[in-house]
């Protein structure tokens, strides 16, 4: 009998199943890849209220109960990949950082999610420090947004193929790990552009905007996540980033509409 890799996502619970846990779940199982997860969060849209998140956090102690379970469950000869979405809280990037610390994943692939639209500015600034400071010394593969390559990098615009590039490289210059940033839409012309960088390359990967250049509510999570599928799998970093780019491209184009203000990837398609 075959025994898939096993990934974990440590991610918070996202409700719709656009994003979050949910979505990372999905795309581990469409890769065939055996889907762990360690719930940090609990967000939920309020349709009331323009659609702004609601944000609870998971007391650290339980979070770190589901970290260690799983990982007492599968050894690192089964689980050595680990895919971190949003945490959400300083109190979480600590309990979650020594987790990560403790156990020495082969791959911790990073969604460097900063800002969660249902905190407090100053809340929101110090879990954004406590990540750069905590989880991306740790990460081997970061995956960050137009805005989170902007933060990430220093960078006060970024406009352009080249700035993007220059971004992607700064980060990694000061973390070591491999950076996919995604320009997607953000970035003028009729292809959505994502910028590789390790220490030996720089691979620029593109892909027709689907439409107007919509934003899909899932796409970074799902993107994140079928990176770490694929490394689970036995892939190369280049080679994941270039399928999980394509896997992310097909789950725009058959995006699931609904009655809220945004479409969402469809990991099946």
């Amino acid at each position: 009998m075959q025994t898939p890799p096993v990934a974990l996502t440590i991610a918070g619970s996202e409700a719709t199943g656009g994003a979050g846990a949910q979505a990372d779940l999905k795309t581990f199982q469409q890769h065939g890849v055996f889907g762990t997860i360690a719930l940090t969060c609990i967000v939920s849209f309020d349709p009331k209220a323009d659609w702004g998140h609601r944000f609870v956090p998971v007391d650290p102690q339980v979070i770190a109960d589901q970290l260690e379970v799983i990982t007492t469950t599968y050894g690192p000869e089964l689980l050595e990949v680990a895919k971190i979405g949003m945490l959400g809280t300083p109190a979480t990037i600590e309990t979650v950082a020594g987790a990560l610390r403790e156990r020495g994943f082969g791959h911790v692939v990073l969604d460097p999610v900063l800002i969660c639209k249902g905190q407090e500015p100053g809340a929101a600034l110090d879990t954004d420090r406590a990540l750069k400071a905590q989880v991306l010394p740790l990460a081997t593969f970061v995956t960050p947004n137009h805005f989170e390559t902007m933060s990430l990098s220093g960078m006060d615009t970024i406009e352009s193929v080249e700035q993007l590039t220059e971004a992607a490289r700064r980060i990694h210059q000061a973390s070591g790990a491999v950076v996919l940033a995604k320009g997607g839409v953000h970035l003028p012309g009729d292809d959505a552009i994502d910028v590789y960088v390790d220490a030996d390359r720089t691979e620029i990967l593109s892909a027709p905007k689907i439409g107007d250049g919509v934003q899909v509510a899932g796409a970074g999570c799902t993107l994140a996540a079928a990176v770490a599928a694929q490394l689970a799998l036995g892939a190369t970093p280049l080679e994941a980033a270039r399928s999980a780019k394509d896997f992310v491209t097909r789950g725009i184009q058959e995006r699931l509409a609904s009655n809220a203000p945004f479409d969402v990837v469809w990991q099946g398609s």
